[in-house]
């Protein structure tokens, strides 16, 4: 089946972190967008001798319901040294225009789950579709009764991604709670929840149970196949562990 790309016209962008660039588009075609939280789009190029590539983003639009087309499609862009896409989206100005497609993926708050709790694991931009997730969180929280965790590995404050915007959730949203992880340097000042080290320092902590959670993995390769080993090692079935890894490309 062929696949069907749609221009995405840059309408904001602001840098998150040292080296993450936010940025927000709309469809150049005016037509209708409409996603899953958890989902992402694939931005369309070619390398400098023509041959034709591609990069994965997830969307990190936070949409009011998640049935309804969205008219702007956030992602956000590590920027690699030396990589292709870090030369077109890293460059791109306010009204630059790049080639997509999707959505696509599964990794995504599934309708038929059960489970009490939902344990959220992040590095780096895996924290991108759980931004997404927040309306729906709230919604199943409110509905299922349901509580949700949301662990965010980063090496400084500084690349804390989003982190503000998680803490306020935290605070607004009983059921929600939000555990930052330093593993380089803590906070200046630091704050209720926070732990030093790496995400499975807080993994532990939260006491991780096969009869009453589901975890989702975001990020890095390595600390997803580390907490999936230290999950399996606790009891927990495959199907309760959900993983997506982010995979720099030049």
């Amino acid at each position: 089946m062929a696949i069907i790309q749609f221009p995405l016209r840059l309408v904001a962008a602001r840098m998150i972190a040292p080296a993450v660039r936010h940025m927000v588009f709309e469809r150049a075609d005016g037509q209708p967008f409409a996603f899953i939280p958890g989902q992402f789009i694939q931005v369309h190029f070619s390398y400098a001798d023509g041959q034709a590539t591609k990069r994965s983003y997830s969307i990190g639009t936070v949409a009011a319901d998640a049935a309804s087309p969205i008219v702007q499609i956030e992602i956000a862009v590590s920027y690699v040294d030396g990589g292709a896409a870090t030369e077109l989206l890293g460059g791109l100005a306010v009204g630059g225009t790049v080639d997509a497609s999707g959505p696509y993926g599964r990794f995504c708050l599934l309708p038929g789950d059960s489970n009490a709790r939902y344990v959220l694991v992040a590095t780096g931009t895996g924290i991108t579709p759980y931004r997404a997730m927040l309306p729906l969180m709230r919604r199943l929280i409110a509905e299922r009764g349901c509580r949700f965790e949301l662990i965010q590995g980063a090496r400084n404050e500084a690349e804390l991604l989003y982190g503000d915007e998680f803490a306020a959730f935290a605070e607004a949203t009983p059921g929600f709670g939000f555990h930052p992880c330093f593993s380089r340097e803590p906070r200046a000042v630091p704050r209720a929840g926070d732990y030093s080290g790496r995400v499975q320092v807080a993994i532990e902590a939260l006491k991780p149970d096969p009869a009453t959670d589901v975890f989702y993995l975001c990020g890095n390769p390595d600390m997803v196949d580390q907490s999936f080993a230290l999950l399996k090692d606790a009891g927990f079935a495959v199907s309760q562990i959900r993983r997506e890894k982010y995979i720099s490309s030049r």
